[in-house]
């Protein structure tokens, strides 16, 4: 079992940067792809920024983020970091955790084996 605890959401205006970051419990946190997804009111959960399992060399951006987010892995403090800069109020949502085991790319699937309790994101425009 693993638990996921988010933290680091908040409001910030159009243009800010936020910080979210991923804690794990266990053992086995590298054997996990992690990834960020979020959601929206009234829309579906979709990702974000996905890093691979093991030494995180792969990563996945969904093209409205490139440039914007960058996921990094920390295997030793069992941590995942979403940095977000020039945020847009479109990208208003809860953001959640999750994690996919032994996955080599960045692109998680919906179906993944955990989640966080999600953090919410809000931006002011």
């Amino acid at each position: 079992q693993v638990q996921l605890v988010e933290s680091g959401g908040g409001l910030v205006q159009a243009g800010g940067s936020l910080r979210l970051s991923c804690t794990a419990s266990g053992r086995t946190f590298s054997w996990y792809a992690m990834g960020w997804f979020r959601q929206a009111p009234g829309k579906e959960r979709k990702l974000v920024a996905g890093i691979s399992s093991w030494s995180g060399s792969n990563t996945y951006d969904a093209d409205s983020m490139k440039g914007r987010f960058t996921i990094t892995r920390d295997n030793a403090k069992n941590t995942v970091v979403l940095q977000m800069n020039s945020l847009k109020p479109e990208d208003t949502a809860v953001y959640y955790c999750a994690a996919k085991r032994l996955v080599a790319t960045g692109h998680l699937p919906n179906d993944v084996d955990y989640w966080g309790q999600g953090t919410q994101v809000a931006v002011s425009s």
